[in-house]
């Protein structure tokens, strides 16, 4: 009974893990390039039992009895990277990717150090001496991995697909978008954005550039949901093990002793 006790309780821990990820999937479905996460449950190795020192038997053996599982582990987090819906909002400053790859941002923590960080959403805007930034003030790196500035008083800018910024028809600037060979190698940096960690190898990004778009997140708020009941469900299931162990715990321990007496 205590093993059970112990398995109902692992899988309420694992369905308290699953809801975590799920809130905050939903918490943030109304940022931009927000890719959603998932995780993974595994079932602890199984364990050889044997009886030991078993007064019914003769003390010295050790006989085997069978495995034994007990229980669920919360196994390893991911990120789901795939598409997410674009929309349209008609500011030429705003970039949505279509395809794998990611923006490069200039990123300064408060000691001043610099890094480089990769996000998937392209919302940005011009300071007024013509730098593109992000919201949080960032700077967006062309493809040499120099800040991107342009003559703010110029009304005729275009971006084309390849991610070029075009002002009196020559190209003064590129957005560098880069793919990385394996995302296991990206970790988490903020909600939007991520770093490339030891081991990260960088490639093309086959991703096409288009202004005036956003790329949303891609988590289904229905979806989401959907999976909260579920979660909901096995909690409550668990739940009600462990209450039903207990009273039978109850009923061995202070009923079948007086009965027997």
């Amino acid at each position: 009974m205590v093993k059970g006790l112990y398995a109902a309780y692992t899988g309420m821990m694992h369905q308290q893990n699953r809801m975590d990820v799920l809130t905050n999937n939903l918490a943030n479905v109304n940022t931009n390039g927000y890719k959603k996460e998932g995780t993974t449950s595994q079932s602890f190795s199984t364990m050889y039992t044997h009886k030991l020192k078993d007064a019914s038997e003769n003390s010295r053996l050790s006989r085997y009895i069978g495995n034994n599982n007990p229980g669920v582990k919360i196994g390893e987090g991911y990120t789901d990277f795939s598409q997410g819906p674009l929309k349209t909002t008609n500011n030429p400053y705003d970039f949505a990717l279509t395809d794998k790859g990611f923006f490069a941002i200039e990123y300064m923590n408060k000691s001043g150090e610099i890094s480089t960080k990769y996000t998937r959403d392209g919302n940005f805007t011009l300071t007024n001496n013509g730098t593109l930034v992000t919201q949080d003030g960032d700077f967006v790196l062309d493809n040499n991995g120099r800040h991107i500035t342009i003559d703010p008083m110029i009304l005729d800018t275009a971006i084309n697909t390849s991610g070029e910024i075009i002002q009196n028809g020559a190209v003064v600037a590129r957005i560098q978008v880069t793919d990385f060979e394996n995302y296991d190698y990206l970790k988490h940096f903020g909600e939007n954005m991520y770093e490339a960690i030891e081991g990260a190898v960088e490639t093309a990004a086959p991703a096409e550039v288009y202004a005036g778009h956003l790329e949303t997140a891609n988590v289904s708020v229905v979806s989401e949901m959907v999976n909260m009941i579920s979660v909901q469900r096995a909690y409550d299931t668990n739940q009600k093990v462990i209450t039903t162990i207990d009273d039978a715990l109850n009923i061995a321990v202070n009923q079948l002793g007086r009965l027997g007496g």
